[in-house]
């Protein structure tokens, strides 16, 4: 035990500055860039809009169950497809304080490496996508996703950085760290060494982990340093960082109702084929291959002893991380049990599919372009969406379904 928490408090030291710094920088783009310029530049039907898609989409810290309803907004405005593929591939691998995390614990190769595999496997979707599946005469009306958010800018930066966004991953984090620590103390050191002259294994083993599980960019890149120490080949542990994040069995199952099976057999296909064919290019470029125990608390070398003892400074990072860790969480949960007040002209209805707040602002988003809603409150947590208005119950139906999420009736 004693092991593990050392193990587990040095993997936090590590990585804790990083992620408080990106963490920010997400906070500045979602507050001071419009959503209006995104969906300017992905509207096109062209192959520069599925370019454009890859690229802002990259730096956007949305895990593969917030980029779902952004996705299907994107489709609502006219979005080409191949920009909505190119989009739902690219943004979930990666994110600006998932680089950051990566360079702390897994270098400058791997921080390089994995936005330049999103963007290329973004781009490859994407054209896929428009060459191979058919365009719809989708006379739909247009969803109005530029709703504006009051308050001083300043507060609301730093109110989504060390709030909301850890209200969506912090909980996966939390678990990919606790994980990295038990591979560190509880696998040895040689376990992967067995399969060492079998790499296409490890990825094919990986793949079959990595595609079903929900982990975030962030709360992946533990697991990955801590199996690469314990001799996973580089190319295996990208081809996690790259499938693990961009896909799941929820993610599929609500693209293949929104976008079709066509849609979501090449969106599937390009995640599975292109990160194989990185990992065995990072493989043969030898990138990660000098990454070394230097954060296992396990080992008596002189790095893991000069490692255990972090800096002041990381010291403080790590226990403003935990706090604001602890806080988001903490109001999460009791949200679940929060009673909600129903006026007179409130109806309650119970959604599924709402993970993270940016599904939260989707929804309500689209519940308010329905004709009759005067107000709209969603409460992922406790899957529910109170309406007030005079709306009827199948327009609601529709607006949820439209959003890309499921409608379950009244509460």
């Amino acid at each position: 035990m004693e092991n593990f928490f050392t193990s587990l408090l040095i993997v936090v030291g590590e990585m804790s500055p990083y992620l408080l710094l990106g963490f920010l920088i997400a906070g500045i783009l979602h507050v001071f860039i419009p959503k209006k310029f995104y969906h300017r530049y992905l509207s096109n039907n062209n192959r520069l809009s599925i370019l454009w898609a890859a690229l802002l989409g990259i730096p956007l810290p949305l895990c593969s169950c917030g980029v779902i309803p952004t996705a299907i907004g994107l489709k609502n405005e006219r979005a080409s497809k191949g920009a909505v593929a190119s989009f739902l591939i690219a943004t979930p691998q990666t994110g600006i304080d998932s680089i950051l995390a990566t360079y702390s614990l897994m270098g400058l190769g791997f921080a390089i490496m994995r936005p330049a595999a999103a963007l290329i496997t973004g781009i490859c979707g994407g054209i896929l996508v428009n060459r191979f599946v058919p365009k719809e005469n989708d006379d739909t009306t247009i969803i109005n996703n530029n709703t504006k958010e009051k308050g001083n800018r300043l507060w609301r930066v730093f109110r989504y950085a060390y709030f909301e966004m850890i209200q969506d991953i912090g909980l996966r984090l939390l678990i990919g760290l606790i994980i990295a620590a038990l591979i560190n103390v509880a696998i040895p050191d040689e376990f992967f060494l067995h399969f060492g002259s079998y790499p296409l294994l490890q990825m094919i083993v990986i793949l079959i982990i990595a595609v079903p599980m929900y982990v975030c960019s962030t709360g992946s890149i533990p697991i990955a340093a801590a199996l690469v120490m314990k001799g996973l080949s580089p190319g295996a542990a990208l081809v996690m960082l790259i499938a693990g994040p961009a896909v799941n069995i929820a993610s599929i199952l609500v693209v293949r109702k929104s976008l079709g099976s066509r849609f979501t057999w090449i969106y599937l296909l390009t995640i599975v084929v292109f990160s194989i064919l990185f990992g065995l290019l990072i493989n043969a470029i030898g990138i990660g291959s000098d990454i070394s125990p230097t954060y296992n608390g396990t080992h008596g070398d002189c790095c893991a002893t000069e490692k255990s003892s972090p800096s002041v400074f990381r010291i403080v990072c790590s226990l403003l991380l935990i706090t604001f860790i602890i806080i988001a969480l903490t109001m999460k949960f009791l949200s679940k049990f929060k009673r909600q007040v129903v006026k007179e002209d409130s109806t309650i209805y119970c959604v599924e599919g709402m993970h993270c707040n940016h599904c939260k602002a989707s929804m309500e988003s689209a519940a308010m372009n329905v004709k009759g809603v005067s107000a709209a409150e969603a409460t992922p947590a406790a899957n529910t969406l109170v309406i007030t208005g005079t709306a009827k119950e199948e327009d609601i139906c529709k607006a949820v379904e439209k959003a890309g999420f499921n409608y379950k009736g009244k509460a």
